[in-house]
């Protein structure tokens, strides 16, 4: 055996060692379908160099047609396990279109007009082509995260080897009249060794992908309340100091919303708890889709819970609570009992920057029981005690 030979084995070998990894990824996340793309880009690529460099040749040199539809397949399985990761919808027919056209171009030039060249710039341009629409999906996108830059970036590095490596390698060293001149030609050790290095950065990078929404899913388990789809105490005070450090340093007000359903205890005696929770989980669903954008809210009790205002002031603040105990008995419509009409209790307090979490949850609190002994089912802000005045 020859190191040529070896050296043909270096990209099935990746390939199926990653194959099995996203399948192993998959099996125990198969919530996440991206993984199970990735597994089959890699096996797909793993095949089709065992076939292009290790497999019998054929009559007409027909083994060549499996083996670039695998790489064309693996183009468009690793181009869907990025864009899916995003939950963007996967351009399915786009990939397939692109693909039929380059494969009709690879077998004229491989049964009507045979030039080996041809060939190559017809199934790279449409690798390229494919790997171009992952980097126009991203383009758009917030990447919060290094790695969602090292995945646009993988993309865009994948566009440019697949289109320009074989203009400019091609150019310069000219065509080939066989395979076997082919296969010893520079062109193609250039392709063995950085498609594998490509391989192994795409492959790393999704891993890591993997990894960080793992820890996002366990972060969000950790800090967040299932019943009402919001913060628990925990991520809320969390998030709010993080929320309230970020006000100081841009020098913009915040406000504190405390809220809590009014006789929620009677309500779980005389209703059952199945309408408590559905009473939470409605309150939860409502505070979402009315509050607004940059809001951080919470679940900090069994009853009670906290809505922090980033830059708002005190009347934003009460718009939005009275918008909040309005519409609460609607959000519940058709949860529970007809004849239950549930009511919340809602505290405010605004701070100027530089104020801290306890503070104004000390405040809204004191507002809070100002409107559950001024009778419930209402808003109250908090205010000062008035000093009082020195006797002269």
């Amino acid at each position: 055996m020859t190191g040529q030979f070896f050296i043909s084995l270096l990209n099935p070998g990746i390939g199926l060692l990653f194959a099995a990894a996203f399948f192993l990824l998959w099996l125990n996340r198969r919530d996440q379908i991206y993984v199970a793309y990735a597994a089959i880009a890699y096996l797909a690529s793993a095949l089709a160099f065992l076939i292009q460099d290790v497999g019998p040749v054929l009559p007409f040199e027909l083994q060549r047609i499996p083996s670039n539809l695998g790489f064309l397949a693996t183009g468009a399985f690793f181009a869907a396990a990025i864009v899916r990761r995003y939950g963007l919808p996967v351009p399915w027919r786009a990939m397939a279109a692109t693909a039929a056209l380059s494969m009709a171009a690879f077998l004229w030039f491989l049964l009507g007009h045979p030039s080996i060249a041809a060939r190559i710039y017809a199934i790279s341009l449409g690798a390229g082509v494919i790997a171009l629409m992952v980097v126009r999906a991203l383009w758009p996108i917030a990447k919060p995260h290094l790695i969602d830059r090292v995945l646009f970036w993988v993309a865009a590095l994948s566009a440019v080897n697949l289109i320009i490596r074989p203009l400019v390698i091609l150019s310069l060293g000219g065509g080939f009249d066989n395979y076997n001149g082919f296969q010893q030609s520079v062109y193609w050790t250039t392709v063995q060794f950085s498609q594998a290095m490509v391989s192994v950065l795409a492959a790393i990078a999704l891993m890591v992908a993997v990894a960080i929404d793992l820890l996002a899913e366990l972060r969000v388990q950790a800090e967040g309340d299932p019943l009402s789809g919001l913060l628990n105490r925990r991520g809320f005070e969390a998030a709010a100091g993080a929320a309230l450090r970020r006000a100081h340093d841009e020098r913009r007000p915040a406000a504190l919303l405390v809220a809590d359903l009014d006789q929620f205890k009677a309500i779980n005696d005389t209703h059952g708890h199945a309408v408590g929770d559905a009473i939470i989980a409605a309150f939860g669903a409502h505070v979402g889709q009315i509050g607004p954008a940059g809001m951080v809210a919470g679940r900090i009790g069994g009853e009670e819970f906290a809505l922090l205002l980033p830059g708002a002031g005190i009347e934003a603040a009460r718009r939005l609570a009275e918008a909040i105990r309005t519409g609460l008995a609607p959000a519940c419509e058709g949860r529970i009992p007809a004849a239950l009409t549930p009511t919340v209790s809602i505290g405010l307090a605004a701070g100027v920057p530089g104020e801290g979490l306890s503070r104004l949850m000390r405040q809204a609190d004191q507002a809070l029981y100002q409107a559950k002994r001024a009778g419930r089912d209402r808003v109250r802000a908090f205010s000062p005690a008035p000093v009082p005045r020195a006797i002269a």
